[in-house]
């Protein structure tokens, strides 16, 4: 009589798990249709800008492209980054970037590292040819410019020059994951602490991936599951061969706990997560926290979870998704106070277990609410 009772347990437990994580996915697609108007790429209103309107031509004889259709599944960290791109004799002569749901720290980089004047000046052809490294501190917003770029003037060139440059073009648009030293070594690194943990029990082991964790996924690469990402998610959909990273981490932050893996995620690949174990370990002196003041601090924690999804679904505020902690790994171009807040956080870690994780992290949040059977 025991056995079915536990299965029919197991079993509701798996219900109720399948309708948490199904309520959070409907709370951001809110979030994600309030913001941008777009699920999974598909707009839910009308287009501002349809095909035929995407190139025109100004009153001094200008051709201007309109990439925000042209260029839709073309996403950086927030989003889509539309652009209006000036052609005049024949020549880029300007480059503007329209509204966006990029964070504005890290997009404003772009331009003051002169991203777009590496196309001024140049013809069609030239522009194509063009090689242009994304720039440090802002790679997913650079490379979705870049993509953009190539695929308004691939555009322009099958339309008057019976296109043989467009295939290209998309062609080292959809590789170029496949073809970054980066990319790929972020991606080994996920696989990694999502696979190895399963079979290996080890505390040596376990130091490597934290180490790896904080050095490729979080400094050198600034790859983390984050509200910016998932809400980017639910508005753009993923391309696998740009977004295998980020595919993967939501693989394991989301569909793990399904199969008994909770909270795989925060203990084996989130890089911030990692910086705090790894400060915590330098020193052996911890701060007791009493069983009122842990469950005032949980309390806390939740609390503002609330709150700030309420400024999401109100409308009143979206930007504080772009200053959780996880961008203080883009140290060049992470706002002050998030770097600032950053810094006594790993201090504080030395003393009490992940402070972040355990009370404030609205991602983590998330992803215990997800996890939920009660």
């Amino acid at each position: 009589m025991t056995e079915p009772k536990t299965d029919k347990r197991r079993a509701l437990a798996k219900v109720q798990h399948v309708v948490s994580l199904l309520t959070c996915a409907l709370m951001l697609l809110a979030v994600a249709v309030h913001r941008d108007g777009r699920v999974l790429g598909y707009d839910v209103k009308p287009a501002a800008v349809d095909e035929a309107e995407a190139v025109s031509v100004a009153a001094d004889g200008a051709m201007v492209v309109n990439t925000t259709t042209l260029a839709a599944d073309i996403t950086g960290y927030g989003g889509p980054v539309p652009l209006e791109i000036t052609l005049r004799d024949g020549r880029i002569a300007d480059i503007t970037p329209l509204r966006n749901a990029e964070s504005p720290d890290f997009f404003k980089k772009l331009e003051e590292a002169g991203i777009y004047d590496r196309w001024k000046g140049r013809t069609v052809d030239e522009a194509l040819a063009e090689q242009v490294d994304g720039v440090t501190g802002a790679t997913y917003s650079s490379q979705a410019v870049i993509g953009t770029v190539r695929r308004a003037l691939a555009y322009v060139a099958e339309h008057e020059q019976a296109g043989a440059a467009s295939a290209g073009s998309e062609t080292a648009t959809e590789g170029a994951f496949w073809r970054s030293p980066k990319a790929l070594c972020a991606l080994a690194v996920v696989l990694l602490g999502a696979v190895v943990p399963l079979f290996v029990r080890s505390p040596r082991y376990r130091l490597v991936q934290l180490v790896l964790n904080v050095v490729v996924l979080g400094a050198w690469t600034g790859s983390f599951v984050s509200y910016t990402l998932l809400v980017s998610f639910f508005s753009n959909g993923l391309n696998l061969m740009t977004s295998a990273v980020a595919a993967l981490m939501l693989v394991v932050a989301f569909v793990f706990p399904l199969f008994g893996r909770k909270n795989h995620y925060c203990a084996w690949v989130c890089p911030l997560g990692s910086l705090q174990e790894l400060a915590g370990k330098t020193t052996r002196r911890k701060w007791t926290l009493s069983p009122a003041a842990l469950k005032w601090l949980n309390r806390l924690r939740d609390w503002l979870w609330y709150v700030l999804m309420l400024l999401m679904w109100t409308g009143l505020c979206f930007s504080w998704i772009d200053y959780e902690l996880f961008t203080a790994f883009l140290f060049g171009d992470a706002a002050v106070g998030v770097v600032v807040a950053a810094v006594l956080l790993v201090a504080l870690s030395c003393f009490v277990t992940r402070p972040y994780c355990r009370f404030v992290c609205p991602t983590g949040t998330l992803m215990r609410i997800s996890q939920q059977t009660k």
